[in-house]
């Protein structure tokens, strides 16, 4: 099936879209839920006001040059710490160059 230039409303339960190619698609205020993108490639999404409820889990990811800034991370954690617990300590960390020892 191919949409081309045209606005739609997809109703797709328990369908199988794998393999699927989404280029400059506005998907802003779709619901996923139960969605497995393992093996997916993303490149310049914008994620901006999304929402997780019920966890979200990543592993293996690439996300060298994500930039993640003014969201929630309650119970977030990253191997296995919490993401609170990693940024209090880098905010408490001495500021300046090393002493000498």
């Amino acid at each position: 099936m191919k949409l081309h230039e045209t606005r739609e409303r997809i109703d797709a339960p328990d369908a199988d879209l794998s393999g699927s190619r989404f280029e400059n698609v506005k998907l802003s205020g779709s619901d996923y839920r139960n969605i497995n993108m393992s093996g997916s490639s993303f490149e310049d999404i914008n994620m901006s006001r999304w929402r997780v409820e019920d966890g979200l889990r990543l592993s293996k990811a690439n996300l060298a040059g994500a930039t993640i800034a003014g969201c929630r991370y309650d119970g977030m954690t990253v191997d296995g710490l919490l993401l609170s617990d990693l940024l209090d300590a880098y905010h408490a960390r001495p500021k300046g160059p090393p002493e000498a020892g």
